[in-house]
Order: structure tokens, then sequence, then C-alpha cells
């Protein structure tokens, strides 16, 4: 029962709206059928399959609000699911951000269902994960890797009559190798809709290469260097900059996105003309939830970036009727458009650089000029006269995502990686003056 169409999840949702006796309600049912399985050391550890539905339930009086969940549907748990989100909504204090349910939306139709991940079997998982431990036995490292695959959905409905439903598939496999002698480590992942699309064999294969030429690193002195950052780099300081792209933080002087003097930085030039950043839930490559999980929001194409200027920041209902701004809502996905080079032609143009595979463990250091600090991990290089000469130790970095989007100087060909929640296309960057703070001995 884990997957229902859209027209059972409509029936259960107009069913225990109907139970309501609140000035609004709303309903909110998903469901997923999620398998996995996992190995380390060259062999499996675990595996299994996980299905799960569940009803949410928020009752309004005013601005006071409860929500109940449950995950039985018969008449009476409806009803007595209603009746409890009800009874919390009295006990509740009010909210005084509190906005008005919303009534009928035209969701955009999104194609994010893949037959070949619905129906994906134990075989077939434990396919990918030997073809992932064979590569790596062939070439005497040891690896660690963990798929999952989704086939999930989400309908929605307001006492007002609104009514969504979305069903979606996702497949996510992620493999660490290291070398025997445990000097050398590498790391890749595929982030697909389609199971078919994902060969695990051939994303072991870049992260045994990686493992193996990162043996015997040499020590850099710290300092400012040219880098090629790959996409899941990028992601990870991205990602965190994107987090501020919210209007309110901006307009009451709590981000990198206020304004001297008051407001913020819509619609001025932050970044390197080239960088274009947006999201659309129709997206081929990253086809997302059409609505917003906090109010059921319509989500539509819009432009975060373009041409190196901000153009919107999110928007809640609230703060749009405070400020005076225009809604917009919260992203399920990103976008960044990129070039036409693989990252070996970054690198081989490339006089002297280093080479990053991925950033990690990534904090927060000033949210007034989105400062970061962080590592890199599991393969990085130094590049000379256009070729990986050898590996170095890892960095500690201390850089600003917004400063590193001035200094871009080429661009690759956008992936599809997994950022945060949501699925992202993202290119590898080639950076100029990226600030590398200190050494650090992990592999």
């Amino acid at each position: 029962m884990a997957i229902l169409s859209r027209s059972e999840a409509k029936r259960i949702l107009d069913k225990v709206l109907k139970y309501s006796r609140a000035d609004e309600a709303s309903a909110q049912l998903a469901g997923s059928e999620t398998g996995n399985i996992r190995y380390a050391r060259n062999s499996v550890s675990t595996s299994g399959i996980v299905n799960d539905i569940e009803l949410a339930v928020e009752a309004r009086f005013g601005k006071k609000s409860g929500v109940a969940t449950i995950n039985e549907f018969s008449d009476a748990s409806l009803e007595k699911v209603m009746r409890r989100a009800e009874e919390l909504a009295k006990l509740s204090p009010e909210n005084p951000e509190a906005m008005p349910m919303l009534g009928p939306q035209k969701y955009v139709s999104v194609d994010g269902f893949a037959k070949s991940t619905a129906d994906i079997t134990p075989d077939q998982r434990a396919k990918a994960a030997a073809d992932s431990i064979i590569a790596a036995k062939e070439k005497k490292v040891v690896a660690a890797g963990y798929l999952e695959d989704e086939r999930s959905f989400a309908a929605v409905a307001t006492s007002k009559g609104l009514f969504g439903y979305h069903a979606s598939t996702s497949a996510n496999f992620t493999v660490t190798m290291r070398t025997e002698n445990g000097l050398g480590s590498g790391w890749a992942e595929s982030d697909v809709t389609d199971f078919g699309a994902m060969n695990t064999g051939s994303t072991s294969s870049v992260a045994i290469d990686k493992a193996v030429l990162s043996q015997e690193a040499r020590a850099l002195e710290p300092g400012k260097y040219t880098v090629i950052l790959e996409p899941n780099a990028v992601s990870g300081l991205v990602g965190y900059m994107m987090s501020g792209f919210d209007a309110r933080s901006a307009d009451e002087g709590r981000s990198f996105m206020s304004k001297k003097g008051g407001g913020n930085r819509t619609g001025e030039k932050m970044f390197d003309k080239r960088v274009h950043f947006y999201s659309d839930p129709t997206n081929l490559d990253v086809p997302a939830q059409p609505w917003t999980d906090n109010d059921f929001m319509r989500l539509q194409r819009t432009d975060w970036v373009k041409d190196g200027v901000v153009k919107n920041l999110v928007r809640d209902r609230y703060w749009a009727e405070q400020s005076k701004g225009e809604v917009v809502p919260e992203p399920n996905n990103l976008i960044m458009v990129g070039g036409d080079k693989t990252t070996e032609a970054l690198i081989k143009n490339t006089r002297r650089g280093i080479l990053v595979t991925r950033t990690w463990y990534i904090r927060m250091v000033d949210p007034q000029s989105m400062l970061l600090t962080g590592l890199t991990r599991d393969g990085t290089f130094y590049i000379e006269n256009g070729k990986i000469k050898y590996p170095v130790k890892n960095f500690r970095f201390n850089e600003s995502p917004v400063i590193m989007l001035n200094n871009i100087e080429d661009m690759g060909i956008p992936q599809r990686v997994s950022m945060w929640d949501m699925s992202a296309m993202i290119p590898a960057l080639k950076v100029r003056d990226f600030t590398f703070s200190s050494l650090s001995d992990a592999v």
C-alpha cells in the first residue's frame, strides 16, 4: 500500500477533510518503497526494503494550529486523526505569522517517474554491488559503497479545494575506494531518476583510479591556488550559499544578501557574468516535486542569478505581505548553467593548479560574507602543464562561494549531484585564487 494512485490518494484526503470541524484544514499523504544495499571491505553487509506511508493532518482555529499523523486509513482512524489535530490546535498558542491556507493551485506536470527504478529487484541491487566489488578486487583496492533506490508519491489537499499529486523515482550510489595500504582514497557518486542510466562499475572505476593515484601524497604549502573543483566539490559550497538566498534574513540584516542601509541585494551584480542559477521542477535532468513542503505553494521556473545579477530571493507569503514584495517559493532543485568542457579538458588547459574531488565537513565562519571552512577529500592532485603531476595532501580551505563565483576562469559540463536534500545540476569550475589555509593528514 506504500504507493497509491492519484485517485486512491484523493479519496483518502477528501474523506479525512470531510471530518474537519476546524476553520481550515489540510492533509498530506506520502508513501515510499525504498530499497538499499550496503557493502564494506569488499563484502555486502546489509540489504533491505522499507515500505512506509503516512498521513499528516493540520487543523486550524484562527491562528492556532495542530498537527497529527497516522498510518492507518479506516474511516474511524481518519476521523480520529482529525479530532486529535483539532484538540492540539485548541491547546496551542497563536502563530502571529500564520497565513490562510491556499485554495486550488495549477501545479506543473512533472515527468519524474521511471519504471526501471520502480521495478528494481534485489537481484539487480546485488549485481550493482557486485560490479563495484569485482572492479575493486581486480585493482586490489577496498570498496565501501551504498546504493539506495526509491519510488514514492506525495499528495496534498486543503479544505479550500487545493489538491496535488506527484509520483517520483530516484536512485543514488556512492562509493569510496581505499588502497590496501591505506594511503590512497577515491570517491564517486551517481544520482539518477532512471536506474537504467546507472552503471556502478563505471562509477566505481572513477573512484578506483583516484584511490590508486592519490597514494604517497606530497605536502604543498597552504595559500591561494588556481583550482579545478569537480561538481561535488562545487555543490558543497554552492549549497551553503543558496541557503542564504532568503529575503527575510537579508532584509533583517542577517546575511550576505543584506544591503547596507537596509533591504537586500536583489538586482545587484554580485558574481561573474557567466554565473546563472535557476530552479525548474520540470527539468528532465533533475525533476522535482512541483510544490513547497510547508504550504503547498506552486513551483515554476525561477532564476536566482542570471548574468551574475541576483534576480530573486526566497520570500514566503508572510514576509511578502510584510515587506510588500513578491512571493518567491523555496525550490526543490537547482541548476547551474555551465560550459561545454569535460573535467579532463579543464585540466589540459591548466598550467599549474590543484584538482579537488570533493569538499566535506563544511561549516559557516561568517554569514555576512558567506565565508566557509572545510576540507578536501578522496583525491586531491597537483596539475602542471595540463597533466596531473602527483597527489597532494588534503587542505583545509577558508573561502566564500561569493568570491569563488567571481574568480571563475572556466566552466565544465553540468552533472547531476545530490545537494543537501535535493538533486542539482552542477558543473566543474576552474577558479583562481582559491584559499587553502592549512594541511590535513587525512586521506
